[in-house]
């Protein structure tokens, strides 16, 4: 099973992306990560991809694509992979294409987790984040035993600046700028199923299930 794990920022597609590769057996795949293992290896492409991060530019589309190659290609793959925050624009997606095509595969679902904006802003502006350990709570959905201290090591927690509703609004944008039209894309090759997001976590994971026919 090859998927792509579509949604804005808070949608929850990194937890279920992680969740459903668990459940099948496939590597969960992050640009995020692709990039941390790349540097701290050493690579070629990681230390390409560090002279933009250094610099504070965004990591050129070929560069990210052919770290993604690099990363399909190893052996965990061969059954399948999940892949979560990419592609995020449509030359991104013709790039993976090509990619895949290479290797005689194809994606056979783009899973769209679809929560309204609205939804987004008050879910992201309710995450609290430990300054010491790092740990995540929420409000209302995941909140401390004690207001503003931390579980795990009592350290503070804090809104962080990701989180606050201007910010959040700014990644919106974007991300109906350049990745909604993806699902678009997706659509038209048959590929996408849709999950309302706006469900219970455990709710969203069985739905994805069953649309993928898991």
């Amino acid at each position: 099973m090859r998927l792509i794990m579509l949604g804005a920022p808070g949608a929850g597609k990194g937890t279920q992306a992680a969740r459903v590769a668990a459940q099948l057996s496939i590597p969960h795949i992050s640009t995020g990560d692709i990039f941390r293992a790349n540097l701290k290896n050493g690579t070629e492409l990681g230390l390409k991809a560090k002279e933009y991060m250094d610099a504070g530019k965004l990591v050129p589309d070929e560069l990210t694509c052919d770290l993604v190659a690099d990363r399909l290609q190893q052996s965990d793959c061969g059954g399948g992979f999940i892949l979560d925050g990419f592609p995020r624009t449509i030359p991104q997606a013709e790039a993976l294409d090509k990619v895949l095509e290479k290797l005689g595969v194809s994606i056979d679902y783009a899973v769209d987790i679809d929560v309204p904006d609205e939804a987004i802003v008050n879910r992201m502006s309710g995450r609290r984040a430990c300054v010491g350990c790092g740990a995540t709570y929420h409000i209302a959905f995941n909140p401390p035993k004690v207001e503003g201290v931390c579980d795990k090591c009592g350290a503070k927690l804090i809104l962080r600046d990701d989180d606050k509703p201007e910010t959040v609004q700014t990644r919106l944008s974007v991300y109906h700028d350049q990745t909604q039209p993806l699902i678009d894309f997706y659509k038209k090759k048959d590929k996408l199923v849709q999950v309302d997001g706006t469900m219970p976590m455990d709710d969203v994971f069985a739905a994805i299930l069953n649309v993928i026919g898991k």
